[in-house]
C-alpha cells in the first residue's frame, strides 16, 4: 500500500503540461476544484470526466500511476459513499423489493461524492506529475508575492510546502524500511482485531518520528551553514515565465470550465 503513494513524484518528460507555468497549473487546479463542487447535472460531470481522462492523456504519464494513486484512498472514497448512500434523506430506494433505509437522493449524493474525490486525486496528481518540486515552489511563492506587502510570509510558505512534498517519498521509504525491521523482529502488522493492529503500530510510528525529526534539524543545520536567510534578495537559476503556450493552454481550460456552467443553467 504504501508504494502506491504517488504524492509528490515528478516524471520529468516532454509534454503539453510540462511546458506550462507553474503558476498557470495552480490556477486551473484551483478552478478545476472550484467547478467540480458546482457541476450538478450528469452531463457536467461527463464532460469533467472528459476534461480530466485528456489531462492524463496530454501529461503523457502512464495512466496506470493516477490508477496507482487513486489505491491509497479507495477506502476514503467508499466510506465516504456508504455515509452519503445511508445518511441522506429522501425518497425509498427499495433494493429487490426491500427498503434497506437508502434513498434516491442518498444513491446520487454517493456518486457525486465518490466521482469529486477520483476527479480531485487524479488533478492534483497531473500537478505534482508535471511539475517540479522547485517550479511549484517558485509558483506559489510568485502567485502570493502581493500578499507580502502586508507581511504574509509568502516565501516561507511556499519553501514549507515545497518541502513537504519533497520528503513525502522519503517517509514512505523510511516507513517501509521500518515495516520491514518490525516484521524481521516478529511484529505483525496484519493479524487480530482493529484495536490489536493499531498497538502493533507503535513500534512503527515512533522511530518515524524520530527519524523524521532527526532529518528536518538535519535539514535546519544545512540551510543555516549555508547561510539561508529567507526570500529576501534570492536569486533563481531559471526564473518562470508566461509564454505563449500558457496562453493558450488557459484559454482551452477556461472554455471547458465555462462549458460545464453553461450545461448547468442550461439543465
Amino acid at each position: 500500500m504504501l508504494k502506491d503513494i504517488t504524492l509528490g513524484q515528478y516524471f520529468p518528460i516532454e509534454s503539453f503540461l510540462h511546458k506550462l507555468d507553474p503558476r498557470t497549473k495552480i490556477l486551473i487546479f484551483i478552478l478545476d476544484i472550484v467547478i467540480i463542487f458546482m457541476a450538478q447535472t450528469a452531463v457536467s460531470y461527463a464532460v469533467l470526466i472528459g476534461f480530466t481522462f485528456l489531462l492524463m492523456l496530454i501529461s503523457r504519464v502512464p495512466v496506470k500511476m493516477y490508477i496507482k494513486g487513486l489505491k491509497p484512498i479507495l477506502y476514503i472514497i467508499i466510506f465516504t459513499a456508504i455515509l452519503n448512500l445511508f445518511l441522506t434523506d429522501g425518497r425509498d430506494l427499495p433494493v429487490f423489493g426491500y427498503s434497506i433505509g437508502i434513498t434516491v437522493e442518498g444513491a446520487i449524493v454517493a456518486v457525486k461524492m465518490a466521482v469529486r474525490l477520483v476527479l480531485l486525486i487524479i488533478a492534483s496528481s497531473a500537478l505534482t506529475y508535471t511539475t517540479s518540486p522547485m517550479a511549484l515552489t517558485d509558483g506559489i511563492e510568485k502567485l502570493l508575492k502581493p500578499l507580502s506587502r502586508i507581511g504574509f510570509p509568502s516565501h516561507e510558505l511556499a519553501m514549507m510546502m515545497s518541502i513537504a512534498i519533497k520528503f513525502v517519498p522519503t517517509l514512505i521509504e523510511e516507513t517501509d524500511k521500518i515495516i520491514k525491521a518490525q516484521k524481521a523482529r516478529g511484529a505483525s502488522f496484519d493479524t487480530g482485531s482493529i484495536f490489536k493492529r493499531a498497538k502493533a503500530l507503535i513500534p512503527m510510528l515512533v522511530p518515524l518520528f524520530i527519524s523524521a525529526f532527526r532529518r528536518a534539524d538535519d535539514l535546519a543545520i544545512a540551510m543555516e551553514s549555508r547561510c539561508y536567510t529567507g526570500g529576501d534578495g534570492r536569486t533563481r537559476l531559471r526564473e518562470i515565465k508566461f509564454t505563449r503556450t500558457d496562453l493558450i493552454g488557459a484559454l482551452a481550460f477556461l472554455v471547458i470550465f465555462a462549458g460545464v456552467i453553461a450545461i448547468d443553467i442550461v439543465f
